[in-house]
């Protein structure tokens, strides 16, 4: 009968566009899925990484430091040694910019006192700028006092925002 033929024929082909659009559906469905897996781990991997920076010793945020610096452009990175660093831990260079940095790693705001030091270090080591970098807030005296001396200050935010570049 070809009516039973059409009508068979018209049952196939809806069939296999049927199929196809599910088809097309459940890859972007996955693409989906795999793309909001990724955020979440890469979200994960900060957050860890920033918790990380926490537990560290002095040197080793030092050196943490100094790598995420690399990370982002800075050539010749050097840690200082451990004491009579004239309050510089790190120096390093950016776009013809010298740098001397300050690394703190505490569980409360950093005061003025570290302002004060790389202050001092920046000009003893004859750099361009003094940076304090901590994984920390500061204090509104230590802000203050940065303002007057033009000393920067790479707070808790500043370094997430530098590892987020890097990812």
């Amino acid at each position: 009968r070809p009516e039973k033929a059409i009508r068979i024929m018209e049952f196939r082909y809806m069939d296999q566009s049927s199929v196809i659009f599910i088809s097309i559906m459940s890859a972007a469905g996955l693409a989906v899925l795999v793309f909001a897996a990724f955020l979440v781990s890469r979200r994960w991997k900060r957050r860890r990484r920033s918790q990380l920076m926490d537990e560290m010793e002095g040197h080793d945020f030092e050196y943490f430091c100094a790598d995420l610096l690399r990370k982002n452009g800075f050539l010749d990175v050097e840690v200082t040694k451990g004491s009579g660093d004239y309050g510089v831990d790190i120096l390093a260079e950016k776009d013809g910019v010298t740098y001397a940095v300050q690394c703190k790693c505490y569980n409360a705001p950093i005061g003025v006192k570290a302002v004060q030091e790389v202050y001092a270090g920046r000009d003893y080591y004859d750099r361009m700028v003094g940076a304090v970098m901590t994984n920390q807030y500061f204090t509104s005296a230590a802000v203050a006092a940065a303002g007057k001396l033009k000393i920067l200050l790479w707070d808790r935010g500043y370094i997430d925002s530098m590892m987020e570049e890097q990812d």
